[in-house]
């Protein structure tokens, strides 16, 4: 397990972007160079990774001086480890760039003490999860209408292959005063010009379980659709930074 954080200093330019993919699409670029097969980053038997882009939003307008990466997997921690900032670029079809050529590479501690049992955290990038309605699906947009131990827990021991079984509790006073907290992400643009998005949400949560747990969930991120960037949890004490 391992998580990294890699921060562009200032006098170079937070990185510009309309759609999330350039940001997964550099990423991608970035571990390959590292020694991961593509196979294990996307596509239905990839391995479990998540990342956040830290920055601002202005319209449909994002910049990123930050990216945190996080991985419960044996073979991308190792990559991870070999990982060389200004391999982590992209230059799409229709002519916008990242970079993260330059950027501070730090490794994130371990946020658990032996036998802790919580973790109070906010979502460094919004929580993705679908319910069916009739015979569609959509995306989930109040945090106070899920059972979200059951739906994380289940989710999580999916991908864990054992038993996980978390807690998991919205700030009540948080929902409250903001009974709209979902966020529309741009995901992609196609050269057709069709885009595609999801629908996350946002909120601080009060995590419990079993260490074991807790450090499965920290690394992996909860909810959907975590290598594309969702799910991705921080440290409530620690803020956005």
């Amino acid at each position: 397990m391992l998580r990294i954080r890699l921060t562009l200093p200032r006098r170079i330019t937070a990185q510009t972007y309309t759609h999330q993919d350039l940001i997964h699409d550099a990423i991608i670029n970035g571990l390959e160079a590292a020694g991961c097969n593509a196979s294990d980053l996307i596509g239905l038997n990839a391995r479990l990774w998540t990342f956040a882009p830290i920055g601002w939003h202005n319209g449909h307008q994002g910049w990123v001086h930050s990216l945190i990466i996080s991985t419960s997997d044996l073979d991308i921690t190792r990559a991870l480890t070999r990982l060389k900032p200004e391999t982590i670029n992209q230059r799409r079809w229709n002519g916008e760039t990242l970079s993260f050529a330059g950027a501070q590479l730090n490794i994130e501690p371990d946020p658990m003490f032996p036998q802790q049992t919580q973790l109070a955290c906010l979502l460094l990038s919004p929580l993705v999860l679908q319910a069916k309605q009739g015979t569609s699906k959509q995306w989930c947009k109040n945090l106070g209408d899920l059972d979200l131990s059951e739906i994380i827990s289940r989710k999580l021991s999916a991908k864990a292959g054992r038993p996980i079984q978390l807690t998991i509790q919205p700030d009540a006073l948080y929902l409250r005063a903001n009974p709209k907290h979902s966020v529309l992400v741009n995901l992609k643009q196609f050269p057709n010009g069709q885009k595609s998005f999801v629908i996350g949400m946002q909120a601080p949560l009060l995590i419990q379980g079993s260490e074991d747990d807790l450090r499965f969930a920290w690394y992996t991120g909860i909810g959907e659709k975590t290598r594309n960037g969702f799910g991705c949890l921080g440290l409530l004490e620690a803020g956005v930074q």
